[in-house]
């Protein structure tokens, strides 16, 4: 295997990892553990949230370099599971590359949980968080619907291919909305509570808990990227449920 073949394939791991929402180190640690055990001396590798660049030399002191744009962001820990396995297959049987394209195909490929069950999660969640944060019965099984709702909203913004920020913003939106006038026609009871259940759906919670342990790993940069990226999708929230209550006229 070339050594630009061998940078391709690991890049492409790390790629995946990155999209995943998996942390800079995890990504670097990977890229590395890769690229030497194909027999790379040094492997350089400087990763931030929209790149990947990676610099490698071997035994000859032939050095190769390969940059990879990132473009867009997620989670998705149990593809980050199996991309951990992969990466962990390749240290250890070194296979070919159209082997190592076509399993990363298939992972990629494979939905971890139909739709349908994110959504009944989604419900769930929204019904459990409602009540957990003071709301009645009744404003949890209310929250509960407008979960289901809100994972299927999300799903089709995610396939119209809107920017994450706007997305969030009409979500939340919508959300409340629909939380403000069925609370005002008396079936819920406490729309705080309600809309509070279902915002916590769209909470970068995990890219803010990544965010923190790139910048106490040392990663700085991509530490503050990241924490800026979860801010900004939290302010879109706010501004959708502000928008609501202007709408309506303020809440119920």
């Amino acid at each position: 295997m070339t050594q630009e073949q061998i940078l391709s394939c690991a890049l492409d791991v790390g790629e995946q990892m990155l999209l995943c929402g998996a942390e800079v180190g995890r990504v670097e640690t990977a890229i590395r553990f890769i690229c030497n055990a194909y027999g790379c001396v040094r492997t350089d590798v400087f990763t931030i949230t929209s790149s990947i660049v990676v610099s490698v030399m071997d035994r000859e002191g032939n050095h190769c370099t390969q940059t990879r744009r990132i473009t867009g962001t997620g989670t998705d820990l149990t593809k980050l599971h199996r991309l951990n396995d992969l990466s962990r297959e390749i240290c250890a049987k070194k296979p070919e590359p159209s082997y190592i394209r076509s399993r990363l195909h298939q992972i990629c490929e494979k939905e971890p949980y139909p739709l349908w069950l994110q959504a009944l999660g989604s419900a769930l969640i929204a019904f459990s968080f409602a009540v957990f944060f003071g709301g009645s019965l009744i404003d949890g099984l209310v929250a509960a619907p407008l979960g289901l709702g809100l994972r299927y909203l999300t799903w089709l913004l995610q396939r119209s291919g809107m920017n994450q920020i706007f997305s969030n913003v009409v979500a939340s939106f919508l959300l409340a909305i629909s939380a403000l006038l069925l609370t005002r026609s008396g079936i819920g009871q406490d729309v705080n509570k309600i809309i509070i259940g279902n915002i916590m759906l769209l909470i970068p919670g995990i890219a803010l808990t990544n965010s923190l342990r790139d910048m106490i790993s040392g990663d700085i940069m991509t530490g503050m990227l990241r924490f800026f990226d979860a801010v900004l999708v939290a302010a879109a929230i706010a501004a959708g449920y502000i928008l609501a209550a202007q709408v309506l006229g303020g809440a119920a």
